[in-house]
């Protein structure tokens, strides 16, 4: 709707039925998860059978709650464990490819652009598959030619991080450089006149000024990486990842010990979310 526009007492009705119809489409299935996850019953649907926090901090069985389900809890650590290494090394590359394409020209230029956000357009499990066939060829042919076992690129959390690396760095290279493109480069031409050294210019001057975007990539990343489930499902070994690990149960049968676990993501998440938001205001201030 066009605000400059004028529009009839009847569209702007429809249009807010629109907008509810829409909004209400998008949380009532997660209003539905967290209301399940108090329901004292072994499974996830009606009739509501009372409230209760078991599945939460029970420590017996059959309602062993999340806090006490020791798979559950190496899940998260697991999932800890990849985000924070996937949003370093997602953060650290896409600052450097930033400044690649916003500061240098060089040959062929738009065309390595065009393959950088290429991860994003192709489906998850794609990815995957192509990182787990590349990296069992590459392990393959130096086990033949050299007779070393490079283990580490069998399925595990290495390649979970280097599968998860691969297109998250790309949405992180878009939002540093969206900040980047706005930064006044006389300022460090300011700096390198008063005797800076580039490297200083950009430390003191360039990064604290990227600090927002810098930020606000590290929630997406971390966020994109918790959350992951199609690339790693291709790419997970034995330690396995809280949506891997949250998937394996679903298939045993889904109890709200799972409606719990969501719940604790849609909350953590939210928080993320909100800070970003945050963030970016205060970005777009500056």
């Amino acid at each position: 709707m066009i605000p400059s526009i004028p529009q009839s007492r009847a569209f702007k009705g429809v249009y807010a039925a629109y907008i509810s119809v829409f909004f209400l489409y998008l949380l009532i299935p997660l209003l539905v998860v967290a209301v399940f996850a108090f329901n004292d019953a072994m499974f996830p649907s009606l009739p509501w059978k009372g409230f209760t926090f078991d599945w939460f901090f029970s420590s017996t069985e059959p309602k062993l709650g999340i806090f006490h389900d020791s798979t559950i809890m190496e899940g998260i650590g697991v999932s800890l464990f990849v985000a924070f290494w996937v949003t370093v090394l997602s953060v650290f590359v896409g600052t450097c490819n930033a400044f690649l394409f916003e500061r240098k020209n060089f040959p062929f230029k738009n065309f390595l652009y065009v393959l950088m956000i290429l991860p994003l357009v192709i489906p998850g499990i794609i990815l995957g598959i192509s990182m787990l066939v590349f990296s069992n060829t590459v392990v393959n042919g130096v086990e033949n030619v050299f007779g070393y076992e490079m283990e580490f690129l069998r399925p595990g959390l290495v390649l979970v991080i280097l599968g998860q690396f691969s297109f998250i760095t790309t949405i992180a290279t878009l939002v540093i450089s969206a900040r980047l493109r706005k930064f006044d480069i006389s300022l460090e031409e300011a700096a390198l006149n008063l005797g800076a050294s580039h490297l200083t210019a950009v430390r003191t001057i360039t990064l604290p000024y990227l600090k927002p975007a810098l930020f606000g990539a590290g929630i997406v990343a971390f966020l994109m990486s918790f959350e992951n489930f199609n690339t790693t499902l291709m790419l997970v070994g034995s330690d396995a990842p809280l949506t891997i690990t949250m998937f394996d149960r679903l298939k045993e049968g889904s109890t709200p010990a799972l409606n719990a676990v969501s719940l604790l993501l849609m909350i953590v998440s939210a928080i993320l979310a909100i800070t970003s938001i945050f963030l970016q205001r205060e970005k777009g201030q500056k």
